[in-house]
């Protein structure tokens, strides 16, 4: 396989545990820090953005993990770059969001 097929799919988890807290903030009717806020990052945006970015996430993670290369799943070099990617957005994720509420 090719290298970058590799890194596809670690950003693929990376993309896929950043769209997880958008889309339920959103659908569960809540705000929630994005791009979008002003300041981005910091800022709050509505349950509606983040509906729309967590799902715009997880259309980019499905496309980099499908649309590139040939992804496997199972106990795979695949999945495994995948889980490395969510596992590295989602401690990102903790300690950012854990500065800007406050919580560290």
């Amino acid at each position: 396989m090719v290298w970058y097929a590799y890194l596809a799919y670690f950003a693929a988890g990376l993309f896929l545990a950043n769209g997880i807290p958008h889309f339920v903030a959103g659908v569960s009717g809540g705000k929630f820090q994005s791009p979008f806020a002003k300041p981005p990052g910091v800022g709050e945006s509505s349950a509606i953005v983040n509906v729309l970015w967590g799902f715009t996430n997880f259309v980019i993670s499905g496309l980099l993990m499908f649309g590139v290369g040939d992804f496997r799943c199972g106990l795979t070099v695949d999945t495994a770059l995948a889980a490395v990617g969510f596992l590295a957005m989602g401690l990102f994720c903790a300690r950012h969001f854990s500065k800007v509420r406050g919580n560290a």
